[in-house]
């Protein structure tokens, strides 16, 4: 008999190729996760994530599920224990539990919240430096919240998925972005459905184009309509992007 434990976690994303594992690499969340369930059960275990988080980026409540047998895991606690005695540092477990068999961690989603910042300053925090994007200049918040609403609803967000060859649908579903200051910083929260490859950080370069005088908020209908990753602003880098929460349903927002 196996058990479907559901965890919760947080990484620092900086030393990483990401989360998915890879032919080339080792060097993923997944692959580091992999690794130590293999010495726990002596079996190769897959641990299915939430979303695929790329070389770079963070996270504070990714989620992923595995199968494992009872004997050797016999509830989520044991799992959570042994996976933070042998995990590197910069990844961390914060809970753990047994969930029904069907659940599975991506397509039991139905919402994620992904937070971008920004430090405006001249130069970044010292101790932030690896986890806000230094953009060095004031930026119009208006005019970003503005092209921000154009943004809210279901649309075809191909524009904003540097996958250009994506054969599935690229219609998603946002239902919220918030920016927020902090002083100088800047945090940019999304909320929706479902994130396209790079999405977030297209949305946020796009954004940062706004609020620097090169694009008008209107513009946003635009892009949309163009479906052509090339009318969207740039990707923005990987360091100021955290996967925040991950919702399923019966459960509550806490970001």
């Amino acid at each position: 008999m196996k058990n479907n434990i559901r965890i919760t976690l947080e990484y620092d994303g900086s030393r990483y190729d990401g989360w998915q594992k890879q032919g080339n690499t080792d060097n993923t969340i997944q692959g580091k996760l992999e690794n130590v369930l293999f010495r726990m059960s002596g079996e190769e275990i897959e641990v299915h994530g939430s979303g695929r988080t790329d070389a770079g980026v963070h996270a504070r409540g990714q989620v992923a599920n595995f199968h494992i047998n009872a004997e050797i895991c016999p509830d989520g606690e044991a799992a959570r224990e042994y996976l933070n005695r042998y995990l590197p540092d910069d990844i961390r477990v914060l809970s753990a539990k047994i969930v029904p068999e069907r659940f599975h961690s991506r397509l039991s989603a139905i919402s994620k919240t992904y937070g971008y910042y920004v430090e405006t300053g001249d130069k970044k925090n010292v101790f932030e430096r690896k986890y806000v994007y230094g953009c060095g200049k004031k930026l119009d918040v208006k005019a970003m919240r503005q092209a921000a609403e154009f943004l809210i609803g279901e649309h075809d967000f191909k524009s904003f998925c540097a996958n250009r060859r994506m054969k599935k649908s690229t219609v998603r579903r946002i239902d919220e972005i918030r920016i927020v200051e902090h002083g100088t910083k800047l945090e940019f929260l999304y909320t929706g459905n479902g994130f396209l490859y790079n999405m977030v950080r297209i949305l946020t370069g796009t954004l940062l184009e706004v609020g620097s005088g090169t694009r008008r908020p209107e513009k946003m209908k635009e892009i949309i309509a163009a479906k052509n990753r090339d009318m969207a602003g740039r990707t923005a880098p990987p360091e100021g992007l955290f996967l925040l929460h991950v919702g399923y349903e019966g459960e509550r927002e806490t970001v």
